[in-house]
């Protein structure tokens, strides 16, 4: 029986590219994920989109003398270009300035509102006097009062990971102008954060078991120190409208809008796809599992704050006959990825930009090496002399020229068909036995969202056909013994077959090739689209996978003696080692 997975991925702010810390904090583990399970025949979908709110665009677009608007929209399609080619496949991947988020954001604000969970409270911010007006936190940097880091922003610290206020910052100042701001007092809504308490502590210990200790610990920890309220509105002009009167000149807080995204995706998606109450599947039925996919500075908003959104509305509509929303069920959270022995930082250009390197580099050596130094428990680091090494010792050797010799000696000697197999012997049994488990211990750890340690394991399977080929006679019996040639290269192409598959999540387009090689003439996957959909006064764009004549084929392969193959080409180029000095020499260098 098919089971319902909702794959949640963080909402990049569209203030700038993507780079390749994006790709390894949550988009490729997510595009991992969803594959696999689409691949098992379980029913998926996989929301995300642009952070089209919040101070980072209203910064970017200071800095460009642009609007918002025209900010969002232009790094927003860039997304959508870069996401279809590097092969994240959204079922929708939207943006939060849609008619459809702002309205039932302000539901939920209402319903919180209606619920008692929201309160007002006079805040203490910062105000700039050479500006005239309150400083969002993103436009104030400081000392964490709690590590020191000398930059920390005015809502969160990224070296300790802790919430802050950015009255809190020690030596604050402006990032606009670098002046020190002074404290003035303003009035806002707060969620009610403590009176979820009682009902986030058991939460948090029913899903103890299968969160990662690095969450779990964030997670606990942040409860037992005491949970606060948290502003839910703003002093800014950019953003979804306060549904209260009086309250015209305020916005909802981009943190409290941005998580209802995953909700107001898989709507949006419904509506879409002509099933306006689809969507009901994953958030209502109880069978259904959410999973979180983001980066470790999203912890606190993910393990907590949307849980407490979701517990106070309820119900986002009156008519659900009792039926709660769903609370996420895991929060596979990663570490960060630094480059070259540093952190990411976009103002020293000091990153690996995925428009960039997709010119140059095809996207499934890219996934592979993303995903053999993912940070699921701790940071990692992205080295181009490792990217260099592991694409050509493993990527390549290991697996491709596997796929490409066993394929190319068949196509020759048998006419390009799938050899007919003679008796079996113990070490072709043995071999086909044990790619066939393959399926059952790669597939548990997917679930268990441990992606790399199962990349391991497919590519030690790999290095199994290869040791079984260099024992078994084949290339230089085939003049002598054909029937025993063919046997051998039966059962490699056999285990192959299965490889492409057990792969597949990690390698979907070099998988899809060879699925086709090998004969096949239903995809294994379906396709990713830009779309522009019309909406109220405006339209937008936005990505969406279409599974069109997709297989659902996850377990050994059923290549049939006899089946016509394609002429062979290799999956993967070998790479120079000077790549590693040409990249190098090229961080630094400024993209758009």
């Amino acid at each position: 029986m098919s089971e319902l997975i909702h794959v949640s991925v963080a909402w990049p702010y569209a203030n700038g590219d993507l780079h390749v810390g994006h790709l390894a904090g949550a988009y490729l583990p997510a595009d991992i994920f969803a594959r696999y399970h689409r691949l098992k025949g379980n029913r998926v979908l996989m929301v995300s989109g642009s952070d089209s709110h919040g101070t980072p665009i209203t910064v970017e677009a200071d800095k460009r003398g642009l609007s918002p608007r025209e900010v969002f929209e232009h790094f927003h399609h860039r997304f959508l270009e870069t996401q279809k080619a590097i092969g994240i496949s959204y079922d929708l991947f939207t943006h939060t300035d849609t008619e459809n988020h702002h309205r039932i954001a302000q539901d939920f604000f209402t319903r919180l509102h209606k619920n008692e969970y929201l309160y007002k409270q006079t805040q203490r911010q910062l105000y700039s006097e050479s500006q005239g007006r309150f400083l969002p936190d993103r436009y104030v940097e400081g000392t964490c009062p709690i590590c020191g880091y000398a930059e920390a922003r005015g809502d969160q610290c990224d070296n300790c990971g802790n919430l802050l206020d950015a009255t809190d910052l020690i030596n604050p100042r402006s990032k606009i102008d670098g002046t020190q701001p002074v404290v003035r007092e303003t009035e806002h809504f707060f969620l009610d954060l403590p009176a979820f308490t009682d009902r986030l502590i058991p939460y948090l210990e029913d899903h103890a078991a299968h969160w990662r200790p690095n969450v779990i610990n964030f997670a606990r920890n942040y409860v037992t120190a005491g949970l606060k309220g948290r502003p839910v509105t703003r002093d800014i002009e950019w953003g979804i409208p306060v549904p209260l009167a009086g309250w015209e000149d305020k916005r909802l807080y981009v943190w409290f809008e941005a998580v209802m995204g995953y909700f107001t995706a898989s709507v949006e998606w419904g509506h879409n796809i002509g099933r306006p109450e689809a969507w009901k599947d994953w958030w209502y039925r109880p069978e259904a599992k959410i999973y979180n996919f983001i980066g470790k500075d999203n912890i606190p908003f993910h393990t907590l704050v949307w849980q407490a959104e979701l517990l106070g509305v309820e119900r986002i509509y009156e008519d659900e006959e009792g039926a709660r929303l769903n609370l996420p069920y895991d929060v596979p959270a990663n570490e960060f990825m630094n480059i070259e022995q540093a952190q990411f930082s976009k103002s020293r250009n000091w990153a690996v930009w995925l428009p960039d390197i997709l010119t140059r580099f095809d996207p499934d050596p890219i996934r592979f090496y993303v995903a053999s130094v993912m940070p699921e428990t701790r940071d990692s680091e992205f080295s181009w002399t490792d990217f260099v090494r592991r694409n050509n010792d493993e990527l390549v050797a290991t697996w491709g020229n596997l796929a490409n010799r066993v394929l190319a000696f068949a196509y020759k000697n048998w006419e390009g068909r799938v050899p007919n197999p003679g008796p079996l012997e113990d070490q072709d049994r043995e071999l086909t036995a044990l790619i066939d488990a393959g399926f059952e211990t790669v597939g548990r750890l997917i679930e268990a969202v441990q992606l790399r340690a199962a990349l391991a394991e497919a590519l030690a399977l790999a290095r199994a056909v290869n040791g079984y080929l260099d024992r078994a006679p084949w290339f230089s019996v085939v003049k002598k013994d054909k029937e025993r040639a063919g046997t051998t290269v039966y059962t490699a192409l056999r285990a192959i077959d299965s490889l492409s598959v057990l792969l597949a999540p990690f390698l979907p387009f070099s998988s899809e090739r060879l699925h086709r090689l090998l004969g096949y003439q239903r995809p294994l996957f379906g396709s990713q689209r830009i779309v522009t959909y019309d909406e109220g006064q405006r339209s937008h764009e936005a990505l969406i996978y279409d599974a069109g004549e997709a297989e659902g084929k996850w377990g050994p392969g059923d290549l049939m003696p006899g089946q016509r193959l394609e002429e062979p080409k290799p999956l993967y180029k070998k790479l120079d080692e000077e790549v590693a000095a040409v990249e190098l020499a090229r961080l630094g260098r400024p993209v758009e």
